[in-house]
């Protein structure tokens, strides 16, 4: 039974890989509030992790870093101070994390760090300056990061396309707003925070041992298919 941390994990696709997880594994998560399950395997810490000291933890086979944010606006609308706070989120509190536990890491047989990009770094798309400013950078960190802790630790991204979450909820606040961002994805959907799950799992888990430094776009179609 490997030993996951997951940070963030309280809701969304965090709390959907933790529902995802439990069952074979045991899972540690860290966040400001508690998620809303309970299981014998699960294990909770209360923390900020941009402003808190994080918890020790020795012994771990996988980490998940899920926090991330949806701050949509025209350039000309965005301060610097929005993309100061989104690299914060993004990319700083990973940083932190990856710091803090790839000691643990080291010390697993099979280990496995994943962190979330967003389809917006591979296609220009209005009002994302600054989200796709900050997951470049995750992507970016992502692969250094695979190539500094290889073979030891595999490290991999997931960039979904518009999942729902609460995160995304204003986004799809309407039946106009559903049915407009189902008809821009050739598959005619968007994404279900347990399908991310999914993809998550694979990647802890020993099938993907093989596979380090890779960014897959969870897309609905819409980066690669035009139809």
């Amino acid at each position: 039974m490997k030993t996951i941390i997951i940070v963030g994990g309280s809701r969304g696709i965090g709390k959907a890989s933790i529902e995802t997880l439990l069952p074979n594994n045991k899972v540690i998560n860290i966040s400001r509030n508690a998620p809303e399950v309970e299981h014998q395997n699960l294990t909770h810490y209360n923390c900020d992790v941009l402003s808190d000291e994080l918890p020790n933890i020795e012994v771990a086979d996988g980490l998940i870093y899920c926090p991330g944010s949806i701050n949509l606006k025209p350039f000309k609308r965005l301060n610097l101070e929005d993309f100061r706070n989104d690299f914060e989120i993004n990319v700083i509190g990973a940083i932190k994390s990856i710091q803090a536990y790839s000691p643990a890491l080291l010390k697993s047989e099979s280990a496995s760090i994943v962190l979330f990009s967003t389809v917006a770094t591979a296609m220009g798309m209005p009002f994302h300056a600054s989200v796709a400013t900050a997951k470049s950078a995750v992507e970016g960190l992502m692969k250094s990061v695979a190539a500094d802790l290889a073979p030891k630790v595999r490290v991999n991204a997931i960039a979904p396309t518009l999942t729902e979450t609460d995160l995304a909820a204003k986004l799809l606040r309407n039946e106009r707003m559903v049915e407009n961002t189902i008809q821009r994805h050739p598959l005619k959907k968007f994404l279900n925070p347990k399908e991310v799950a999914t993809m998550v799992d694979y990647l802890i888990s020993d099938g993907s041992k093989s596979i380090s430094g890779q960014v897959f776009k969870m897309d609905c179609g819409i980066v690669s298919l035009k139809v």
